[in-house]
């Protein structure tokens, strides 16, 4: 989206000056019930978020101070994720532009002090044509390939023909071609493009796109659609997972929280290895029953493989469907 902003800027008078705001958004992620969850407030279409002030030392610490000011969630590990500066981001008719500086956050959902204003929702729920652990969804199929094929016949040529379903093929997995998990931002921009999600179409076609989906205010999808694929690509080299686990786990649970962050199903053996292979966690010598099974195994992070600058967080060995 980042080529979208139109028309030619309008001659003004000498003197007059454009202004910016900076806005600071939060992408806050916990695991729920093997669910990967965001933060969100009004009527879970918006992230939490607030502007730059003064008073605020850093950036971080707007970020922190907003997120807790409108949630009650204290944050912990943060890194920044994308500044958002296109000219018609939220809307036309703005003279200001405003300017959204987002950082990527990792909680566990049970340090949330809770609020009536603020609620944690699936991220699938935004984008359910994401989850591929039980198979391809029938979105895909049977609803986004029609459209998209329909929407690359639209274009003016040949050439243009050819390379949008090239783009929705590589994308969506179309055409015998593997689904790459990371391609979220790319996915739900081509979808955009398309106008098949609600925010291609706000002050246009009232027709409602036909998707299952939850839209956000402003572009806050296309910001949690960043963070979402920074954080599928982020695991497979830094074991920032961890920080969305309990302080003791098994290794099943710690499987199913990638697989949940992948979409994707993982080979068991292959994962495990991989696991005890890095020293990714060491034994508590304490087993659990909750599984269901015999008693299984807990184990912790081993903290100390964060000064090992080696450490290549956690690979996904992925089923092949």
């Amino acid at each position: 989206m980042d080529d979208r902003a139109k028309g030619i800027r309008k001659g003004r008078p000498r003197g007059q000056v454009d202004t910016a705001k900076v806005d600071l958004t939060a992408v806050v992620v916990a695991l729920s019930d093997n669910e990967p969850c965001v933060l969100t407030i009004g009527q879970g279409d918006t992230l939490p978020s607030g502007p730059l002030a003064l008073e605020h030392r850093s950036l971080q610490s707007g970020l922190r101070a907003w997120v807790e000011e409108q949630t009650g969630h204290p944050l912990g590990y943060i890194e920044q994720l994308y500044t958002f500066a296109d000219r018609d981001r939220i809307g036309t008719g703005r003279e200001q532009r405003v300017i959204s500086i987002s950082y990527l956050a990792l909680t566990r959902k049970e340090h949330a002090a809770g609020s009536f204003r603020c609620g944690w929702r699936s991220w699938y729920d935004y984008f359910p044509w994401e989850d591929h652990r039980s198979g391809t969804p029938a979105v895909v199929l049977d609803v986004l390939r029609p459209r998209l094929i329909e929407w690359a016949d639209s274009a003016g040529d040949a050439a243009m023909r050819r390379e949008s379903r090239q783009r929705a093929a590589i994308a969506f997995g179309f055409d015998d071609r593997d689904w790459n998990e990371e391609l979220t931002l790319q996915r739900y921009e081509l979808l955009y493009e398309a106008g098949l999600v609600e925010e291609a179409r706000r002050g246009g076609d009232a027709t409602p796109p036909p998707l299952p989906d939850k839209s956000m205010a402003a572009d806050h999808r296309r910001i949690l659609a960043t963070g979402i694929a920074r954080l599928r690509s982020k695991i497979k080299y830094r074991p920032v997972v961890f920080e969305l686990m309990p302080p003791v786990f098994t290794l099943l649970h710690l499987q199913r929280t990638v697989e949940a962050i992948a979409g994707r199903v993982i080979n068991k053996p292959n994962f495990r290895r991989l696991v005890e292979q890095q020293e990714l966690v060491e034994e508590t010598g304490e087993t659990t029953t909750d599984t269901g099974g015999r008693p299984a195994k807990l184990f912790r992070f081993r903290r100390a493989v964060l000064d090992d600058r080696a450490v290549v967080g956690t690979k996904l060995p992925l089923a092949r469907a």
